[in-house]
């Protein structure tokens, strides 16, 4: 593959979405290192060396790779940008927290290395994509109540992707106040008997770094009469597609996230026609 002249050739991507996005602009041949949490595409983690996890790197591994450029997100991962950077390699640090930033942030990508107009176009089938989720959301008959649980000790509610992509799937989030949050330690839930009381319809699980349990959530104390505990609608979404702030999130993570709100309101609109739908606040 010819470069443009003057784009990075060599990338280390320290989180999964740039290299996703990076394969999906047919152009992993300038990925020289990648996180170990790196699932996507599958490919990715036989073609590329793994060079950090989080919030942590092989600082000495990164610099032998000479990347000339070096992608990250967040104040997380800062830490390891100022190391890399002490170090003499340019880096950028990404802080998508919402559909927009992660649209954004594909499209700034692209003009790093040259690609603007690939990148522009891939957006575009995103969003594509998001609307049609959104036409779906409009046809059901009932919006339900979700609250999605990032990690359970302590209770962290989802952050404010996450929370728009399921209101476009067609739900209420039962948090809305801490999805503004950016940061988990100020999304926690002090009491873990304020979910019950928002009387969520589904209860979406995806905890990272773990596997998550709906028989242990279900089994809180105070948690078993809430609809969602009670009509069997506590389920995973796999963290790899929804916790990532990038293309998987807008396309497989949206998409899971609606087949179970689709499922519940099918469940729900059979029932209504033996007898009245309780009504939502």
């Amino acid at each position: 593959m010819t470069a443009i002249s003057g784009f990075p050739e060599r990338i280390v991507c320290l989180t999964e979405e740039t290299t996703e996005t990076l394969y999906l602009l047919g152009q992993d041949w300038r990925i020289v290192g990648i996180s170990g949490f790196t699932v996507r595409p599958p490919r990715a983690r036989r073609e590329k060396p793994r060079v950090s996890a989080f919030t942590s790197a092989r600082i000495e591994r990164i610099v032998e790779l000479s990347p000339d450029l070096v992608l990250g997100f967040s104040d997380l991962q800062a830490d390891i940008a100022a190391r890399l950077a002490r170090a003499g390699l340019e880096v950028h640090v990404f802080n998508q927290r919402s559909v927009a930033d992660i649209l954004r942030m594909i499209c700034t990508l692209g003009g790093m290395i040259g690609c603007a107009q690939q990148a522009r176009a891939l957006a575009q089938e995103l969003e594509a994509g998001l609307a049609q989720v959104r036409l779906r959301a409009a046809a059901l008959p009932r919006r339900p109540r979700v609250y999605f649980e990032e990690w359970d000790e302590p209770l962290i509610s989802g952050i404010g992707w996450v929370a728009e992509l399921i209101e476009l799937a067609g739900g209420e989030n039962c948090f809305p106040e801490l999805a503004r949050e950016s940061l988990g330690r100020n999304r926690i839930i002090a009491d873990p008997l304020e979910v019950p009381r928002r009387r969520p319809d589904i209860v979406l699980g995806s905890w990272c770094g773990k596997k998550f349990r709906p028989a242990s959530v279900a089994a809180r104390p105070g948690w078993d009469a809430m609809p969602a505990v009670r009509d069997g609608y506590v389920r995973e979404i796999k963290s790899a597609l929804i916790l990532q702030p990038g293309p998987a999130a807008l396309t497989d993570g949206v998409r899971a996230i609606q087949d179970v709100i689709a499922e519940w309101a099918g469940v729900n609109e059979s029932r209504g026609a033996r007898a009245p739908a309780p009504r939502l606040r």
